[in-house]
């Protein structure tokens, strides 16, 4: 399935913001433009007979950082699991650079890592047993583990059992997963959870450097986190499907 080539229709959700511009003495043709990394094209999401959204749309580029916010309940994470291809859409498509992410599913999920509620971490391993194991399941070298303990601060902590650490240690431990290997898409959901002044500077370096790199990032948050967003979308109740 190839993406459209007409735009989508305007989203029932509000974009706030965007500080991105394209400024050209004439307007290009369609032919020039460059492919989305990311496009969503009326979107809609149900949960049980509750409508979250619909006629979502919008797109990205590598190096974007979206910014989805709302209430509780109002399908933040819902859209990050339509994203990563984990459920179905009850509308619309998701393409990545041009092409549906449901016609190659196991694809998409190379290119991705999404980090949710749950860290993931085994409590019978040490830190740095954690890391390689996710290392390994990656695919990627095993100086990674090092990597990934420089860049949350876990050094001190490499071999302490993992059921030992504090909330704000587990989040590290959980993030430092972003950085084992390289992946085109970050979907980050509440990643500020638990963390203190220092892990939430982590964060921030961590995001900068992968966008740096020609990433793309999109983050549901209740925290007003140091960041700087190419787009906001704030996400609102819709209400029962009638």
């Amino acid at each position: 399935m190839r993406e459209p080539a007409s735009p989508p229709r305007r989203s029932r959700v509000r974009l706030l913001s965007s500080t991105s511009s394209l400024t050209s003495p004439a307007e290009p043709t369609a032919s020039a433009l460059p492919i989305p990394a990311l496009r969503v094209v009326d979107l809609a999401c149900q949960r049980g007979d509750r409508l979250l959204f619909e006629d979502m749309g919008f797109m990205l580029m590598g190096g974007d950082l979206l910014l989805l916010t709302g209430p509780n309940g109002s399908g933040k994470s819902s859209l990050l699991r339509l994203l990563a291809g984990l459920n179905a859409p009850a509308a619309g498509s998701i393409f990545w650079q041009g092409r549906a992410i449901a016609e190659d599913a196991a694809a998409h999920r190379q290119r991705l890592r999404f980090l949710t509620h749950l860290d993931g971490v085994k409590p019978a391993l040490t830190v740095l047993e954690n890391l390689a194991f996710w290392a390994a399941l990656m695919g990627g070298p095993t100086a990674a583990a090092q990597t990934a303990l420089a860049a949350f601060d876990l050094e001190r902590i490499a071999d302490l059992p993992a059921r030992f650490l504090s909330a704000g240690q587990r989040r590290r431990l959980a993030l430092s997963r972003l950085v084992l290997k390289p992946a085109a898409l970050w979907l980050l959901d509440e990643p500020s959870t638990s963390l203190d002044s220092e892990g939430s500077e982590r964060l921030l370096a961590a995001i900068a450097t992968h966008r740096a790199q020609g990433g793309l990032v999109i983050l549901a948050t209740h925290d007003r986190l140091a960041l700087r967003p190419t787009q906001e979308l704030r996400l609102a109740n819709s209400g029962t499907l009638r």
